[in-house]
């Protein structure tokens, strides 16, 4: 297996554009430009794929024909209705088909390029839209990129796929298209559906008939800063993915749960997504050789934090972690000045920020994070022959 680390990037990805909308792609642009400007993309054993978009049939892996035809026909009808198309979430636009395609041609490039042995890592930072579903588009997501190269790490011979989805959204669509099947175990960690979009993800969601287990959801209060949202991943997710062994695991790293982000409500900082996903690379090394497939998702603090967030995503998996006192280059400021976002633009890639935090025990006074992880652990940890209530497990 090579070393080096595949970035799939090309600017035509930003022609995901929905207009007047949260989803901006100036996000996407101001990563590339960041992690340019601080020699990321530069590095030795990093390599820049072009995309291809993905064609019918990859498409039809997890979308109905019918859903495809939609999508190609809604720019051609200003009446277009359906299929959850032309709403707020999911306004029409033109080059729908073709962008969401060429989205999802990205991701399973870089998944690809992982199981092939061409790289150990690979990143598509404009993927990550799990909420598509088989024949509807939600959540600002029209193809589920992710699932759409799941798929395909199955049809190229995977037996064990891992999806962990820290979003603050629930991973909705992956969990569906995949509810009926053991080979994928997929992980989210979110805030609580009760208080949030798409008001799914509780813990009792654990996976169709023969396929219990393989569904592990983490919903976690309002408010909830690093050092709960971290002892709530390390309570779940390295025992989940130990006990399932995957080959591969494909991340969704949506940088919304920011304290600072629009649409949400948790506290988290830079430091506490740049901790996690070098947690989510452990887990890689450890468990599947390092094979690690990593795409963006949410995140509309466009100038405040996607581009930090997602230049250390960048960095964690092309090699070194980036000191989080470097300052933001002085040519990426001035590129921000002159998109006249309106947003401050900041001055280094940390929130002064301390992201450790105690490992969950059973014992003591629960609060509301260990009453959340208490009751994921006795929902599913028995469903993967793990003890609910040994810390160890």
């Amino acid at each position: 297996m090579s070393d080096d680390t595949v970035v799939v990037w090309d600017e035509s990805l930003l022609a995901y554009d929905m207009g007047d909308h949260p989803l901006d792609p100036v996000r996407v642009e101001l990563t590339f430009a960041l992690a340019r400007e601080l020699g990321i993309l530069n590095r030795p054993g990093v390599r820049v794929v072009k995309p291809e978009p993905a064609d019918d049939a990859l498409l039809t892996r997890v979308h109905e024909p019918a859903y495809l035809a939609a999508v190609r026909n809604a720019p051609r009808d200003p009446l277009f209705a359906g299929y959850g198309l032309g709403t707020s979430d999911n306004p029409v636009f033109e080059g729908m088909h073709e962008s969401s395609a060429l989205i999802a041609g990205a991701t399973v490039a870089a998944a690809e390029a992982v199981w092939r042995g061409d790289a150990r890592r690979a990143v598509n930072v404009a993927g990550g839209l799990h909420h598509a579903m088989r024949a509807r588009a939600a959540g600002f997501c029209v193809y589920n990129d992710p699932a759409v190269a799941i798929a395909r790490l199955l049809d190229l011979g995977a037996e064990r796929v891992a999806y962990v989805d820290v979003d603050v959204h629930h991973g909705d669509g992956v969990q569906q298209i995949f509810w009926n099947d053991p080979r994928v175990l997929t992980v989210s960690v979110h805030e609580t559906p009760l208080a949030l979009f798409p008001g799914t993800g509780f813990p009792d969601e654990t996976g169709g008939p023969g396929a219990q287990g393989t569904a592990v959801n983490m919903p976690l209060p309002p408010g909830v800063d690093d050092s709960g949202w971290q002892r709530a991943f390390h309570a779940i997710v390295p025992s989940v993915l130990r006990a399932f062994r995957p080959q591969v695991l494909v991340s969704q790293c949506g940088a919304d749960g920011h304290r600072l982000d629009p649409l949400a409500d948790l506290n988290l900082t830079v430091d506490g997504q740049r901790a996690t996903y070098l947690a989510m690379r452990a887990l890689a090394d450890e468990l599947c050789d390092g094979r690690w497939v990593a795409t963006g998702g949410g995140g509309y603090a466009l100038v405040e934090v996607v581009p930090r967030a997602w230049t250390h995503l960048l960095a964690v998996a092309t090699g070194d972690p980036i000191d989080p006192a470097t300052l933001t280059p002085p040519a990426w400021r001035d590129l921000v000045a002159s998109r006249q976002l309106g947003r401050e633009v900041p001055l280094r890639m940390t929130d002064d920020a301390d992201p450790s935090y105690e490992p969950w025990q059973p014992t003591g006074e629960p609060n509301a994070v260990d009453r959340a992880i208490a009751a994921t652990r006795k929902t599913v940890f028995p469903l993967l022959g793990l003890d609910p209530h040994d810390p160890r497990d």
